[in-house]
């Protein structure tokens, strides 16, 4: 029954929903989805590993385990892996007694430099969780995350890239910016956005400096 789970998730005749629920019903079923990231059917390792995440945000301490696992994926070949990883990792980020995260920390925030856009914007999509999960942790995230401005051009990542890069840091800081220590450092990175010429990155630059003006 349970190698008959892999080829109905392959077929599509088990709905990526009705997985959820059997998986969440029995987390003895986790192994055959690990199984199923490394499938060589593509179909099959989406699937799975989407479950994996939807479940790292609500039961992360049932994969918290398997957390090496995940940390692993970041150096996957396959984009929508690691972009999956990046999510499960900071949710597990959330139950890390083990300080797992930590020890991965520079491998995790190593992937600014990925030369993709989506990569990019998940690894800072997600530092928001990653930071009230880890405060300790925000001067560090503090630091990497000031460093978009710098990161460099490729075919996958453009001027207007890093436009919405960047906005997606002001939303991340606003999330944990009571407890930034760093704060001149990041008004000044937000203060450099308000002129923005994409309308969305302006306007979140100048709410932020409004919400927060009585903090720095």
């Amino acid at each position: 029954m349970v190698d008959d789970l892999l080829r109905r998730i392959g077929d599509r005749s088990l709905t990526t929903e009705g997985l959820y629920k059997r998986v969440e019903k029995d987390f003895g079923l986790v192994p055959k989805l690990l199984q199923g990231v490394s499938s060589s059917r593509a179909s099959v390792r989406y699937r799975c590993v989407k479950v994996l995440s939807d479940l790292s945000a609500a039961y992360p301490e049932r994969l918290y385990p398997r957390m090496d696992f995940f940390v692993g994926l970041l150096d996957s070949k396959h984009r929508i892996l690691v972009w999956n990883a990046l999510a499960i990792t900071a949710n597990l980020a959330k139950v890390d007694v083990e300080k797992r995260f930590d020890a991965a920390f520079d491998r995790y925030y190593g992937l600014l430099d990925d030369g993709y856009m989506v990569t990019v914007a998940n690894v800072v999509g997600h530092s928001g969780t990653i930071a009230l999960a880890k405060p300790y942790l925000i001067d560090r995230i503090t630091e990497e995350l000031l460093k978009v401005d710098d990161i460099s051009l490729t075919p996958h990542l453009t001027e207007e890239c890093k436009r919405v890069i960047a906005e997606k840091v002001i939303k991340s800081f606003d999330l944990f910016f009571d407890k930034v220590t760093k704060k001149k450092k990041v008004v000044s990175f937000i203060r450099g956005h308000v002129d923005s010429s994409r309308s969305s990155l302006r306007v979140t630059a100048e709410n932020f400096l409004k919400k927060w003006a009585a903090y720095y």
